[in-house]
């Protein structure tokens, strides 16, 4: 055993593992607190089950980050290519034939074993990826709208349409990241700007089709929540709409500065989804003030490593893999804290590493996996280099 522990080799950026293995403890910590009520509807009052099942798929996590960094992240290019022609029909089944849960189909459920999982999570994973790969290869050529731009956005656009009628939220994060992206690889800032207007329309337009038909689905969701979310600020309430709200505001306020304690949170009993959506509610009452500082700097931490690590990149595809891995997640992070401390109206975003899940964790995993590919990559070529330098293979000046 000692042997097999010696023989575990981490190389990356150690900032990010130290990031990482910080916010997993974050995690169990929090999510065994926060599934109390969970358990005692759902397992007899066993509080134990969902955290050993919690343990057990970061540390699957952790062998899928492993795995992925230890991967030459040049690979990554032909491998986002495969990913990506296997999501767009998964996300096309998915939004036809689904698991449909609160009037939205975003899981599909892999039989015999019968587990669900929501594909827009491997398929933003997957586009990222691939989008990196076709900025990369579009450089020479990459102000030019037919032999560039086209290409580009053709699988943006497919992918961010196939998960928005069940999940707006994702496809605007999803979009969001693509359109930095486009805007780090030099696309023209002319076209990135018509893309961004002429989302909105089309989102607008959708809108009104689909309330011209008389289909609500999630689009009644999402006017609710936008309408609650401004009613509170002109000082408007209703009590069963804002019920979310209220009570992440109850358990912010309630944690002060130092906070309750671990396991003294009251409002993970009223709160729904406590151990997911609302998670940092939970750990900013229960480690107060501090406790919510802490987890916000560790993300920033994680972006200014993000952008290091592809700054430093020796490629223009590892620049920008580098840079939608990290970015994806830290600004889904952005997104579900803001929400927590009513900041953004509900958007049902996890908290990535922190939030209880399944696919979702391995599916972040493998994304830090591929960012620390790239750390990992450069780290050994520079040392390449100062190791040649010390034995004189660079002539002086």
């Amino acid at each position: 055993m000692e042997q097999l522990i010696k023989g575990i080799k981490v190389e990356g950026d150690r900032v990010v593992w130290a990031v990482i293995i910080i916010l997993s403890l974050f995690s169990v910590v929090a999510v065994y607190t926060a599934t109390g009520s969970l358990a005692f509807n759902k397992q007899a009052g066993n509080t134990e089950y969902y955290l050993l099942k919690h343990v057990m798929i970061l540390f699957m996590g952790f062998g899928i980050m492993y795995v992925a960094h230890y991967i030459r992240y040049q690979y990554y290019s032909r491998i986002a290519q495969i990913l990506l022609f296997i999501a767009v029909p998964l996300l096309a089944i998915t939004l036809a034939t689904g698991t449909n849960i609160n009037a939205a189909s975003r899981w599909l459920t892999v039989p015999v074993i019968n587990m669900t999982f929501q594909t827009s999570d491997f398929a933003k994973l997957a586009l990222v990826m691939y989008l990196a790969r076709i900025l990369s290869k579009k450089q020479e050529n990459i102000k030019s709208f037919k032999e560039a731009f086209v290409p580009i956005m053709l699988p943006v656009g497919i992918v961010c349409m196939l998960i928005l009628p069940a999940n707006f939220s994702t496809a605007a994060l999803l979009f969001t990241t693509c359109i930095v992206l486009m805007f780090i690889g030099r696309v023209s800032t002319k076209y990135i700007a018509a893309t961004v207007g002429g989302a909105i329309v089309a989102f607008g337009l959708f809108l009104v089709v689909m309330s011209a038909l008389g289909i609500k689905g999630r689009v009644g969701v999402w006017i609710q929540r936008i309408e609650s979310f401004v009613s509170a600020d002109e000082g408007v309430k209703d009590d069963d709409k804002d019920y979310q709200v209220d009570h992440a505001k109850m358990a912010v306020a309630g944690g002060g500065i130092i906070g309750k304690g671990p396991g003294h949170s009251l409002q993970r009993i009223s709160l729904p989804h406590p151990y997911s959506d609302f998670i940092y509610a939970i750990i900013i009452e229960e480690y107060g003030f501090i406790g919510g500082m802490v987890v916000l700097i560790l993300y920033l931490i994680l972006l200014l490593r993000g952008v290091k690590i592809a700054a430093n990149a020796t490629s223009p595809f590892g620049t920008l893999l580098a840079m939608g891995c990290c970015f994806m997640l830290v600004f889904q992070a952005m997104i579900n804290m803001a929400v927590a401390v009513n900041l953004f109206p509900v958007t049902g975003q996890s908290l990535p590493l922190i939030s209880m899940g399944g696919t979702s964790i391995w599916f972040t995993s493998l994304a830090i996996g591929i960012l620390l590919s790239v750390s990992r990559k450069d780290s050994k070529e520079t040392a390449a280099e100062a190791q040649a330098m010390k034995g004189g293979d660079y002539a002086m000046a």
